[in-house]
């Protein structure tokens, strides 16, 4: 399974049976520990079409690519497991139907008789504590509608003061990764660093007449091309002596420092990358050692924060020691790193943010985990010799996997400039 899966883009179909395998597993393996930990007997998920929660989609079938009119999924922790039920007009998956037409009382709107099967199914499970996805801090833990919240509180009854914010449940349900979706995530960015290779070439780059823009659409065509979906509009960026600060709008000219920043979307996960290359000047068989010299050091900020994400300590806490450790040094970056899987900014501690090198109120008090992939992104900023001086900014971001043996990259990380011939 594994070198299937490290051989990205999949087949759709292909890629509905390995994700609804995934997600069996998931609700058996990885959901019941999460409730314990949550102190929440019964998660309902509720979206309609079009408003979907975004914890919704992780719990679908791969068939369903959005809600249907409203549909509600319950979650009941029991003694041996996790039970899933669907109240909702068509089946879903492996969740149980718990709606029967014969049971809907005469006189009730559709609507109605939706909410009084939730209320059916309540009575039945009896649970201490029900989850739903309201958070302050996570918009990924925050899905349930004004709407559906009034409506539910309302089918619930007296069971409605036992209703508690599924916040910690939602994240650590859409942060852990099964070992074989961390399998396919090396594969995924496999598939980016191939492409941003082919876009930093010179099969897509003529000096003099290819564009930033040019490249970024190149970029996005080419995921079209290969079956796989960007989840934002590719970047690529320029730095050039004598110019003030990266631009997206120029010409690429021998000589130029390129920046890309690209993420793909596949198997319901994601990838978010940013690599960096040169584009050779007259006479020139390699980049400026100023420049290579610069790429280092972001390579030695990766270090330093990756040697701080260990499971348990907090995003901010890893913000910290990794600042330190760089002020020791004498760098001068930034990180602003953040889970990504489900979603591409995921759920899950954020470690700084480019506007917030203090600590994140709210997301950076939350704890990491093992199991959990994540997006390592920072950028140090460095004066270049061959350049006068002028400083340079040298953005990275690469995928890595954080396990209780450690931090691994995903398909391995950009040591060095990637080279444009001139």
């Amino acid at each position: 399974m594994t070198a299937t899966l490290q051989q990205v883009p999949l087949p759709l179909r292909e890629q509905a049976a390995v994700r609804d395998g995934w997600l069996s597993r998931r609700v058996a393996e990885l959901l019941p520990g999460f409730m314990d930990e949550a102190g929440i007997d019964l998660w309902v998920v509720v979206g309609r079409e079009y408003h979907e929660d975004p914890v919704l989609p992780s719990l679908l079938p791969a068939t369903w690519l959005s809600a249907r009119r409203r549909t509600v999924l319950l979650l009941h922790r029991t003694a041996t497991g996790v039970a899933p039920a669907a109240v909702a007009r068509y089946p879903v998956g492996d969740f149980a139907s718990v709606w029967h037409p014969a049971d809907d009382d005469p006189a009730h709107t559709p609507e109605a008789a939706q909410w009084a099967a939730v209320r059916r199914t309540v009575d039945r499970a009896r649970p201490t504590r029900i989850g739903i996805d309201v958070s302050a801090t996570f918009a990924h833990a925050d899905g349930l509608s004004h709407t559906d919240h009034e409506q539910l509180l309302a089918a619930l009854g007296p069971w409605a003061d036992r209703v508690v914010p599924a916040e910690a449940l939602a994240v650590r349900w859409l942060e852990t990764r099964l070992p074989e979706e961390i399998a396919a995530l090396h594969g995924m960015n496999a598939l980016v660093h191939r492409t941003v290779d082919e876009a930093f070439s010179r099969s897509v780059i003529t000096p003099g007449t290819t564009t930033a823009a040019d490249v970024a659409w190149w970029v996005r065509q080419r995921f079209h091309d290969l079956g796989v979906d960007p989840w934002f509009q590719p970047t690529v960026d320029v730095q050039r002596r004598g110019l003030p600060g990266p631009t997206e709008d120029a010409v690429v000219q021998r000589g130029d420092l390129l920046h890309c920043d690209v993420g793909l979307r596949t198997l319901g996960l994601t990838t978010d990358t940013q690599r960096n290359a040169y584009v050779l000047a007259d006479g020139e068989t390699a980049a400026p050692a100023g420049l290579v010299a610069a790429h280092a050091v972001g390579n030695r900020m990766q270090d330093l924060v990756t040697a701080a994400m260990q499971p348990g300590r907090t995003g901010d806490e890893v913000l910290a020691a990794a600042r330190a450790g760089a002020a020791a040094e004498g760098i001068d970056g930034d990180v602003y790193s953040h889970p990504v899987g489900v979603h591409g900014h995921g759920a899950g501690p954020a470690i700084g943010m480019w506007d917030a090198q203090d600590g994140v109120p709210g997301a950076g008090s939350a704890r990491l985990h093992a199991d959990t992939t994540w997006a390592l992104e920072l950028c140090v900023r460095v004066p270049v010799p061959e350049w006068d001086g002028q400083v340079v900014r040298m953005a990275l971001e690469q995928g890595v996997a954080l396990t209780a043996e450690g931090v691994d990259y995903l398909d391995g990380r950009q040591t060095g400039l990637i080279t444009v011939p001139g």
